[in-house]
């Protein structure tokens, strides 16, 4: 494509982007609706009042009945083939009313051939096999999964009996030996670990010391999980994870809760018009940050001062400003949403500091980004890795330290470096070039033969394992190509950052499909999202031929397909989404470079 019809496309994305914008000046996304996040939330308002809930509960029936894969099963998203953990608790949820109502008993029907399909028999004690089987030795969401369906009568009237039991009196313990105990779940999954193992604790036919203990434990566990419920109700924003806390105290007896009444409203206010659930409220952090990003110097001309001031104004309000009671992390991180049930998390915290020196003068905002600094800091892993949330959780894959976050740290890192040198003293200076060293030799030992990186919140679910080389690589490169520029000061680190951007650079050359598209691996269909990031990662290196195949698939689906997602998004316990602006905001960022480099 020729330049001026380049910046005709970019003028008209970057419009559609304008109009994204909400009313408070920042932008908000829209997440895919959730079979699943739909299916937990039906089963809490049902045990929690079906008679006064009933025109949510009917309208999330219906949203299932219309949404339904043509074989009968049920995706994370409208647009995901069918997988059995959404499926089988999709059938939990209908059979609460699959008796009474015949369009739900079709539905079910319909699900449960396919459910028979992939050897689940859902009358049987093997759902618990097969659940287990698949989660392995990972207990966040398996235990969950079983528990609501036991609740819902799935397999029959025992079906508690092969429920692993949740430890939920080790959550009593400080915080600081949780990364030491060998836990069955995740660091972000402490309020199911709690809600969860109490209610298979109660209906559990269970003796000995250990039962004892836990019956002691119960009414402080409880009180804990009240401490850190977020004053909108929904712990992490997510709705399934609500929803499984609250179906779960509410069948462990404790409905009088101020966790279950506030968890409840959290529920009825974030469903939608057409009867869905997101997995989660929003990402407006992240969206927004990668909107500051995609404009990068373009923004002057996209959006006024007044806007740029509204957006600097919402990310500085939405730094933690306190010790946060979800994860223990110190003040100074960013989590993905404006809501209270947001964590500080490393790959919003290093979005929101380059987005936020993008935005402001940087003697402006120099407390808060050396307090964002030291926030990743103190995260980073003693494999020189960046975790998501918790440091020191490295046993169970959404805990450990991964690539793509640690890619971005680097550069966040590297940025706050070169520009507050002056007012770091020497001890803090070593501290970050510390940092920087120990995560640039992570990524080189976490470099794939092939050149490739693996993200961990991010996948394909075309590619073998659902793992994405593809986003990794790209997100990883481009982090390394900035940092690169800003650390010439330090002779041995960039000869090696440049060995691992020429073997990435490589592995993206080797798996771009035949038309110029790039899937989440080598063969794998394109997408808006990989194929942009790709093309930004490249941008860099003017591989030209590659680039300019990229962009004219990239103009040749856009005019056939519009702005169209991909479920490339994993969201907690491997939960697939898509996101509005990821396809907008990649193509733009792939657009801008390209144009800036010709």
């Amino acid at each position: 494509m020729k330049k001026e019809e380049l910046e005709i496309r970019f003028k008209e994305l970057s419009d559609i982007l304008l109009s994204e914008l909400n009313e408070d000046g920042f932008w908000s996304g829209e997440l895919s609706s959730s079979a699943l996040g739909v299916a937990v939330a039906v089963a809490a308002l049902h045990f929690h009042d079906a008679g006064l809930h009933q025109q949510e509960i009917e309208k999330g029936l219906n949203w299932l009945s219309a949404n339904q894969n043509s074989d009968g099963g049920f995706g994370d998203t409208p647009e995901s083939p069918a997988n059995i953990s959404t499926s089988l608790l999709s059938y939990a949820a209908l059979n609460l009313y699959a008796e009474k109502n015949s369009e739900v008993k079709s539905t079910q029907q319909k699900l449960a051939h396919y459910l028979k399909t992939q050897n689940v028999d859902v009358s049987s004690d093997q759902v618990a096999k097969v659940i287990l089987n698949h989660y392995q030795k990972d207990y966040t969401f398996s235990v969950p999964i079983l528990t609501m369906c036991a609740l819902c009568g799935i397999p029959g009237d025992d079906g508690f009996k092969h429920i692993p039991q949740l430890p939920f009196e080790l959550a009593l313990l400080p915080r600081r030996f949780y990364r030491l105990l060998n836990l069955s779940v995740v660091s972000y999954a402490i309020p199911a670990l709690i809600a969860v193992g109490i209610v298979v604790f109660r209906k559990k036919k269970t003796n000995g010391i250990t039962r004892a203990i836990r019956a002691k434990a119960e009414k402080k566990a409880l009180k804990l999980l009240e401490r850190s419920l977020p004053e909108s109700g929904g712990f992490l924003e997510a709705i399934p994870l609500t929803a499984f806390v609250a179906l779960s105290l509410i069948n462990a007896g404790s409905r009088d809760s101020v966790i279950i009444d506030k968890g409840i409203a959290f529920l009825k206010r974030t469903q939608r018009e057409d009867g869905s659930w997101p997995i989660d409220i929003d990402l407006s952090t992240w969206v927004t940050t990668l909107s500051v990003k995609a404009l990068g110097e373009r923004r002057n001309k996209v959006l006024s001062e007044t806007q740029q001031k509204r957006i600097l104004n919402h990310l500085l309000s939405v730094q933690n400003k306190t010790v946060h009671p979800f994860n223990g992390t110190s003040p100074g991180g960013w989590g993905w949403t404006n809501y209270s049930g947001s964590v500080p998390d490393c790959d919003d915290t290093p979005g929101a500091i380059l987005a936020l020196l993008e935005l402001a003068p940087h003697h402006t905002i120099t407390e808060e980004m050396l307090v964002g600094g030291e926030w990743l800091l103190q995260l980073q892993n003693n494999d020189g890795g960046y975790p998501t949330f918790s440091r020191g959780w490295g046993k169970l894959p959404f805990d450990q330290s991964c690539a793509d976050l640690t890619g971005h740290c680097v550069l966040a890192l590297a940025k706050l470096l070169d520009i507050y040198k002056s007012k770091l003293n020497s001890k803090q200076k070593q501290q970050y070039t510390t940092a920087i060293n120990k995560a640039v030799d992570y990524l080189k030992k976490h470099q794939k033969e092939n050149g490739s990186w693996l993200p961990l919140w991010f996948g394909n679910q075309h590619t073998k394992n659902h793992e994405n080389p593809v986003y990794g690589t790209a997100r990883v490169l481009t982090y390394f190509q900035k940092a690169k520029l800003l650390l010439k000061d330090e002779p041995v680190l960039v000869p090696e950052i440049e060995k691992m951007i020429a073997k990435g650079t490589n592995f993206l050359l080797k798996v771009q499909n035949e038309n110029g598209s790039w899937g989440g691996d080598f063969g794998i269909e394109g997408s808006i999202e990989e194929t942009a990031l790709a093309i930004a990662a490249l941008n860099e290196i003017k591989s030209e031929t590659e680039i300019e195949k990229g962009l004219a698939w990239l103009e040749d689906y856009y005019k056939k397909n519009g702005l169209k997602k991909a479920p490339i998004g994993l969201y907690f316990a491997s939960l697939w989404y898509d996101e509005k602006l990821y396809p907008l905001t990649a193509y733009l960022e792939a657009i801008k470079g390209y144009i800036d480099k010709n």
